[in-house]
């Protein structure tokens, strides 16, 4: 299994003294941290309820991570952050060629924010991006992991995980994420599926020529899927296509028709017969390019969750970018700028120095997002008094056979 080391539940600082509430007393007591289980349904009804999305920043390095936790704490938001395959893949290390490379860094990933989440003050969601039928042993690697986790302290290691199998028959799409979600479920793992197909290409799945007609999924589908998956549990969100297409594309050069999302919301109600206005949890891939109201009118129909990928892989370079062109005669040699022959460039060509400038392009970008959102102002960041969060802040969940036997020993 991939999870071969122990490791301990992550314990959450709680609120210090002289600290302000949470701007949103809805999730007041959500601690920061890492997010699962009930606290996860709780933070994800609100946002459904209140009216606003959390975004979901994918991630490739420490890096980026500790950039949109950042984020998060600066613009006062919760913030999920996730990681495809090729992005494990990257944070595993492009030289390691082993079959289990993906999901490795996925882990790591995941293993990196559980420590450092508590630092930031911020509720933090750990999800896995789009994962085909193909991409299937990644994604049972990673539940591997999670059992292996939840033994020992009594939660997943991960909040959420994606399964995209849109490229296949509703049938079999809806019947894989069936099984999958028994498993899951016994975790209080959170299922995210998608239905219609999202246009465009990312990270190596590339659906530029699908046929128009399945980028907008019908009502009928998404009930269809509820009726799957209810009966399981009701840790699970729908990503409905609605015209979404991955990449950056301008304004108006994409057909969005999140209206649509509110007919999906309509039927269910009926269907149901409850008073609910918006009784699924709906997701929203392929935004970037979306304007303002877009997103918005998703937003009111119950979209939680949207991806953000290009516009901050975007940001990230351009803060290099800036960076390069403003000292670049201070980045052509170890020795020899403006300032002397013989003058060394250290303090510039330092990775600490330009990938901070990525960084804090990137935070940014990460701003521009949750105000779009309007998830920002929606968890006044909880930052812990100074050395209040321990070096290695996970502890075993009580009991199990180890604690038996030491009970036994009177140890």
């Amino acid at each position: 299994t991939i999870l071969t080391q122990s490791f301990q539940q992550n314990s959450r600082p709680t609120n210090q003294p002289n600290q302000t509430k949470p701007i949103m007393s809805g999730i007041s007591d959500i601690a920061p941290g890492v997010v699962t289980g009930a606290d996860l349904v709780k933070l994800l009804t609100h946002a459904k309820d209140t009216g606003y999305a959390i975004p979901a920043f994918n991630c490739t390095s420490s890096s980026v991570c500790n950039a949109v936790m950042e984020a998060a704490r600066k613009y006062n938001s919760p913030v999920m952050i996730q990681v495809s395959n090729g992005g494990g893949a990257f944070y595993a290390g492009k030289g390691v060629k082993d079959p289990n490379n993906c999901a490795a860094g996925a882990v790591a990933l995941a293993m990196h924010v559980r420590l450092m989440a508590p630092y930031y003050g911020i509720p933090v969601v750990l999800n896995t991006d789009h994962c085909a039928k193909k991409l299937l042993p990644w994604f049972d690697a990673m539940l591997d992991a999670n059992e292996e986790f939840f033994k020992q302290y009594g939660e997943p290691l991960f909040s959420m995980h994606m399964l995209d199998l849109s490229e296949e028959p509703d049938e079999e799409n809806i019947e894989i994420c069936a099984k999958y979600f028994e498993r899951m479920a016994k975790m209080n793992i959170w299922l995210e599926m998608e239905i219609g197909v999202t246009g465009g290409e990312e990270d190596g799945v590339n659906n530029e020529d699908t046929d128009p007609d399945k980028l907008y999924t019908s009502p009928e589908q998404v009930w269809n899927v509820y009726q799957g998956l209810s009966k399981i549990s009701n840790m699970f969100s729908i990503a409905a296509a609605f015209g979404n297409v991955h990449g950056v594309y301008k304004p108006g050069n994409v057909s969005l028709q999140p209206e649509r999302l509110g007919k999906h919301q309509a039927y269910a109600k009926e269907q149901l017969k409850t008073d609910v206005e918006k009784p699924i949890f709906l997701v929203m891939h392929g935004g970037s390019g979306s304007s303002d109201e877009e997103i918005k009118t998703a937003v009111n129909n119950g979209v939680i969750k949207m991806n953000v990928d290009t516009d901050t892989q975007w940001a990230y370079w351009d803060g290099v970018r800036a960076f390069e062109k403003d000292k670049h005669d201070f980045l052509q040699g170890q020795i020899g700028n403006p300032t002397g022959d013989d003058k060394p460039n250290k303090k510039f060509y330092d990775p600490r120095v330009w990938i901070r400038k990525a960084e804090e392009a990137m935070i940014e970008r990460c701003g521009v997002s949750m105000a779009s959102l309007m998830s920002k102002d929606k968890y006044e960041a909880q930052v812990p008094a100074a050395g209040t969060v321990p070096i290695y802040g996970l502890k075993p969940k009580a009991g199990g056979p180890i604690a038996a036997v030491k009970g036994v020993l009177g140890l």
